[in-house]
């Protein structure tokens, strides 16, 4: 695959090898939210659908806040003070370095955990969870957000960034969109 543009590119070595795909999950994943992040204008943030939708620069924020939260409060990642996450300037620019610098400290404190650690329960919100299974919830949440904002890219007539493989306006060589039953058929 050729994705054309990488945030992080060197991805910590887990502790236990087994977590390897975590890091490496959590590096990809935010690779791809700032590829889509990246393709919105300064001029798009306030871009909604709809009146009872969130904008992009909304969406943003959410994001943003909402990380430090999960990684902060359910799995105890060193978070800078929530007044300190959001630019103290909103463009595109800023938040996708902010987002970028986020992901590298969560990655480093999470490459150091143990099997222990990430099978051991933890609160969230007023349940108690594994803390692997926290961490996959986040990574669903931000996919949840990300594939939001690929439809208010398309909606703004903008090209739509690959994330899981082309899309219509990024092609390569080699890729399937597996879209007939015979495609499907392949083992």
């Amino acid at each position: 695959m050729d994705y054309p543009f990488t945030a992080i590119g060197s991805v910590p070595q887990a502790n236990a090898a087994a977590f390897q795909h975590v890091m490496d999950t959590y590096a990809s994943e935010t690779n791809k939210l700032i590829a889509v992040w990246r393709a919105f204008s300064d001029s798009d943030l306030a871009f909604r659908p709809h009146a009872k939708s969130s904008t992009v620069g909304d969406i943003f924020k959410h994001e943003l806040l909402s990380g430090r939260r999960f990684f902060g409060e359910f799995l105890q990642t060193a978070e800078p003070d929530a007044a300190m996450v959001l630019p103290p300037v909103m463009n595109v620019a800023r938040c996708c370095e902010q987002m970028q610098t986020l992901a590298q400290n969560r990655l480093t404190f999470l490459a150091s955990r143990t099997p222990e650690w990430w099978f051991a329960e933890a609160p969230f919100f007023d349940v108690n969870r594994q803390r692997i299974w926290i961490f996959w919830r986040r990574v669903l949440h931000t996919a949840h957000h990300r594939s939001q904002l690929t439809v208010y890219l398309r909606l703004l007539d903008k090209e739509v960034p690959a994330t899981y493989g082309p899309t219509a306006d990024v092609k390569w060589a080699g890729a399937d969109p597996t879209h007939t039953v015979e495609a499907a058929k392949r083992r």
